[in-house]
C-alpha cells in the first residue's frame, strides 16, 4: 500500500476531505464494514502489535492483551452492535406550537478528524478514538506518537491494508510533522497527551475555529481513610500505580493518608509489590520499562529531595526504574511539581479528610480522584467537595473499562470525553431538525405583527408550555388498565345471580387484579 509519508500532510488531508465529500461514509453499512475490518486487523495481527509494544515499552504479551487489545476490541464490537441506535434521529419534547411537527436531533458526521495519539498505550489511545470517528461517519487522519516508534511504524504499515486508505491515512513523523498538520483545517482535533502540548494544539485549532477533545493528565490524588481495609486498598493502589511502569494517565499520582497509618501503608505496599512483581521486578516479565532515556532521566530527577521508603533501584541502560515509594514528601518537593508518569509513589501525610480535600482543591483539577473508605458518607463528601474528570472509590483505573461512562478530564486535565456512545457523540454534530406543515396558519398568526397583548398571551401558552409525551403515554396506559379492570370485574360478577356470591366474586377479582 502507498504510504502517507510519500505525500505532504496537506495532500494527505486534502485527499481525506475529497474522499469524505463523496458521501460514502454516510451509509451505516460502510461504517460497519470499516469497523469490522479494523477488528480483523486486531485479530489477524496480534503478534505484530505485541512485538511492537515489547520493543517500545517492554510490555509482555499478556499485558498487551489486557491493557491494549481487550478494550479496543470491546469498543469496536460495541460500536458495531449499537451504531444503528446511536445514528438514529433522537426525538425531543415539543411545545404546543410544534405538537403536529417532526422535532428531533439528527447526528451527522463532522468531516475530517485529526487524531493525535500518545505513546504510553499507543494502540488503545490512538485507535479507540478512531472507532468513534468511523462510527460517526467521519474521515480521519491518524498521527501516532513518534516516541513509541515501533508501534507507529507497524500502525502505518497495517492500517492501509485493512481500512480505506484514502479516508483513514496514517501520517508518521515527529514534532515538525505534527506542527504541519496543525496548520491545516480540520473539523475536529482529538489529542491525547500532556497539558503543555494540549495548549499548543488548542491554540492551533482556534485559528480555524476547530473544536478539540483534549485527553490530558495531571496529578491524580489517592486518599486512604484510616478506617478502611488498608491491605486491600494498598493492593489495588499498587496495581493501578505500577502497571505499565507507572506510565498511565489515570495512575494514582500520590497518596494522602494520616500519620497514624503511614507505616502500615508502607508495609502493605511492600507486600503487594513483592506479590505482583517478585522481589526482583527487573527480571519479571510483566514489569515494563520507561519509554526512553530522556523520560528515564526526568523521572529519576523527580526523586531529589525525597526519601526512598521502598525500591529506588534503576538501570539507565535498560530504562529500568523499580517500583518506588517515597516518604518525607511535602507540597514543595520536586516530585509534586509535575505529573510523575513513572513508577514513583509519594506518600504525604494529612490530618484527615478535611485537609485532604483542601490539598486537592489547592491544585489543578485532576483526571481522577481516588478515595478508599468503608464510609459511604465520606466518599459522597469527597465527590461533593472536589472536582475532577472522574472519581473512583475503592479501586483504581477500572472506570476506563466502563464504556457507558464518559472518559475525560476537566480544566487542566482536559476537555471533552469519549468511550462507547460518548465517542460517537463527541465526534458528531447534533443537528436540530424541525419539519412543519404548511397548515394551521391561524395558530401561527399569533407571531405575526401586530403584536397585541392577546397574541402575547396565546404565544406564552403555545411557546412556553412543553408536552411530556412520556407522561401522557403513562397516563393513557393507566386509563386503559383501569378500563380493562372494570370490564373484567363486571363480566365476572354478572356471572353470579346470588348477591352474596356476587359480592364474594367481586372481592376475589379485585384482589387478583
Amino acid at each position: 500500500p502507498r504510504s502517507a509519508l510519500s505525500f505532504s500532510p496537506e495532500l494527505v488531508v486534502q485527499r481525506a476531505r475529497t474522499s469524505f465529500q463523496t458521501g460514502r461514509t454516510k451509509p451505516l453499512e460502510y461504517r460497519i464494514q470499516q469497523l469490522k475490518s479494523l477488528l480483523s486487523l486486531i485479530s489477524d495481527r496480534r503478534t505484530d502489535i505485541a512485538d511492537s509494544l515489547k520493543k517500545d515499552l517492554g510490555k509482555s504479551e499478556n499485558g498487551t492483551e489486557l491493557f491494549e487489545i481487550m478494550k479496543l476490541e470491546g469498543e469496536i464490537r460495541l460500536a458495531i452492535e449499537k451504531l444503528a441506535e446511536w445514528a438514529a434521529p433522537r426525538p425531543v419534547e415539543k411545545n404546543f406550537l410544534t405538537i403536529t411537527d417532526e422535532v428531533y436531533i439528527q447526528p451527522e458526521p463532522l468531516g475530517v478528524v485529526l487524531i493525535i495519539g500518545a505513546w504510553n498505550y499507543p494502540w488503545a489511545v490512538t485507535l479507540v478514538p478512531l472507532v468513534g470517528a468511523i462510527a460517526a461517519g467521519n474521515a480521519a487522519v491518524i498521527k501516532p506518537s513518534e516516541v513509541s516508534s515501533h508501534s507507529a511504524k507497524v500502525m502505518e504499515e497495517l492500517l492501509p491494508q485493512y481500512l480505506d486508505k484514502d479516508m483513514y491515512p496514517v501520517v508518521t513523523g515527529g514534532v515538525s510533522e505534527t506542527q504541519e498538520l496543525l496548520k491545516l483545517r480540520f473539523d475536529h482535533v482529538f489529542y491525547t497527551g500532556n497539558s503543555t502540548v494540549g495548549k499548543l494544539v488548542m491554540e492551533a485549532a482556534a485559528r480555524h475555529l476547530t473544536p478539540v477533545t483534549l485527553e490530558l493528565g495531571g496529578k491524580s490524588p489517592c486518599y486512604i481513610d484510616k478506617n478502611c481495609d488498608i491491605a486491600v486498598a494498598c493492593r489495588r493502589i499498587t496495581w493501578g500505580k505500577f502497571v505499565n511502569c507507572g506510565q498511565t494517565c489515570i495512575a494514582p499520582d500520590y497518596i494522602l493518608c494520616e500519620p497514624s497509618i503511614q507505616s502500615r501503608v508502607f508495609e502493605e505496599l511492600k507486600r503487594s509489590i513483592e506479590e505482583f512483581y517478585t522481589d526482583n521486578p527487573k527480571t519479571f516479565e510483566d514489569y515494563g520499562r520507561i519509554i526512553n532515556q530522556r523520560h528515564f532521566k526526568r523521572v529519576m530527577a523527580l526523586m531529589e529531595g525525597s526519601t526512598v521508603a521502598l525500591g529506588g533501584e534503576s538501570d539507565e541502560s535498560q530504562c529500568y526504574i523499580a517500583p518506588t515509594v517515597l516518604k518525607d514528601v511535602t507540597c514543595e518537593s520536586k516530585v509534586m511539581k509535575e505529573e510523575i508518569f513513572g513508577p514513583l509513589l509519594p506518600v504525604i501525610t494529612v490530618s484527615g479528610v478535611d485537609e485532604a480535600i483542601q490539598f486537592i482543591n489547592e491544585r489543578e483539577k485532576p483526571l481522577v480522584v481516588y478515595v478508599f473508605s468503608h464510609d459511604n458518607k465520606l466518599i459522597k463528601r469527597v465527590i461533593a467537595e472536589t472536582s475532577s474528570g472522574a472519581l473512583l472509590a475503592n479501586d483504581c483505573l477500572v472506570h476506563y473499562t466502563v464504556s457507558s461512562l464518559p472518559f475525560g478530564g476537566v480544566g487542566n486535565s482536559g476537555m471533552g470525553s469519549y468511550l462507547g456512545r460518548h465517542s460517537f457523540d463527541q465526534l458528531s454534530h447534533m443537528r436540530s431538525c424541525l419539519i412543519k406543515q404548511l397548515k394551521l396558519e391561524g395558530v401561527n398568526s399569533m407571531r405575526y405583527p401586530p403584536h397585541t397583548p392577546k397574541k402575547l398571551d396565546w404565544a406564552r401558552f403555545f411557546l412556553l408550555k412543553t408536552l411530556n409525551f412520556g407522561r401522557l403515554r403513562r397516563l393513557a396506559l393507566l386509563a386503559m388498565l383501569a378500563g380493562l379492570t372494570a370490564f373484567v370485574v363486571q363480566v365476572n360478577v354478572l356471572n353470579y345471580t346470588n348477591p352474596v356470591q356476587r359480592g364474594k366474586r367481586f372481592c376475589l377479582v379485585v384482589v387478583m387484579l
